[in-house]
């Protein structure tokens, strides 16, 4: 991308006046910063070196350009005024438009070595204060250096759980384990994990289930969470452990997603999550009604 600028030269060689040509490339830069004071001095710097810039002052206005207008270059600050915002912009130029330059601005010294995750999705961090003159040359030399972006293969939320199903069921027994009124029930792990593969398993069903645009997808009966609750109750789990037991794993099904948020297909992530969160809750539903069905039965009994 670029757009190209021809400035005409005259010169006088033997007497006689020709035309030199000289052709340069303006590359565009979008400039997000919430201080307009900044905006406005990083604005002018750039401009002057040569490049075009369209300058947000908030994510909402970054995020309309992103999805409007091609860029070459992203610079924006981390904290307008919450310190994910940057991290938004640049996570959404990534997806939208990968090959663009991404560099992200902050005013912790720190910010280098405490996230060093975020790399996988800017080019760089920007430490403030900094040299706008210098900046600018700094995003010309990389420009010229930088190879484009290797296109990560996007993948569905089914396709991720699937392929990490063995790692979440070991994340979620670690932190089980971690757990003490969990832990405090003596059991192996095969009686631990239980019918946790099979949840998992009912919940990617229900993801790659074809859902009609505007209608609400219905989770259906898991017979792994009706044996889960039955299973539970045997086990010595008490109602409110088995919500817990619950809960982590929802927790560990999207931590699972975050560690591979380079890899998502965010265009359908939103009601992936959505769906995550009603299967796991109509599972606990239909296992806290086997496990109380099972007490009702205990009590009869007796």
């Amino acid at each position: 991308m670029g757009r190209s600028h021809t400035q005409h030269k005259f010169v006088m060689e033997g007497g006689v006046v020709m035309t030199q040509t000289k052709t340069s490339v303006s590359h565009k830069v979008l400039l997000v910063d919430d201080d307009a004071a900044v905006r406005d001095m990083m604005s002018r710097t750039l401009k002057g070196k040569g490049f075009d810039v369209v300058s947000a002052a908030s994510v909402v206005e970054a995020l309309k350009l992103i999805s409007t207008q091609p860029f070459d270059v992203l610079i924006t600050d981390l904290h307008m005024p919450n310190p994910s915002d940057g991290f938004a912009v640049v996570t959404a130029m990534r997806h939208s438009q990968p090959d663009a330059l991404t560099l992200l601005v902050s005013g912790y010294p720190d910010v280098k070595s405490a996230m060093d995750a975020i790399l996988l999705e800017a080019d760089e961090i920007i430490v403030k204060p900094f040299e706008a003159g210098k900046l600018a040359e700094m995003v010309h030399e990389k420009l010229i250096t930088r190879q484009p972006s290797p296109r990560t293969p996007k993948e569905r939320v089914a396709a991720i759980l699937q392929r990490c199903t063995g790692s979440i069921v070991e994340n979620w027994l670690a932190r089980v384990k971690k757990n003490e009124e969990l832990s405090h029930v003596s059991l192996t792990d095969k009686e631990r994990t239980g019918y946790l593969p099979k949840l998992i398993e009912d919940l990617i069903v229900r993801l790659t289930e074809p859902n009609t645009p505007g209608e609400e997808s219905d989770s259906g009966c898991s017979s792994a969470a009706v044996a889960h609750g039955k299973l539970r109750k045997l086990q010595g789990y008490s109602a409110g452990m088995l919500v817990h037991d619950s809960r982590i794993l929802q927790v560990t099904l999207f931590e699972t997603l975050q560690s591979n948020v380079s890899a998502l297909d965010f265009s359908l992530l939103l009601p992936d999550v959505m769906t995550i969160a009603d299967e796991v809750d109509s599972q606990l539903t239909q296992a806290m009604d086997s496990y109380m069905g099972v007490v009702g039965k205990a009590i009869a009994a007796a």
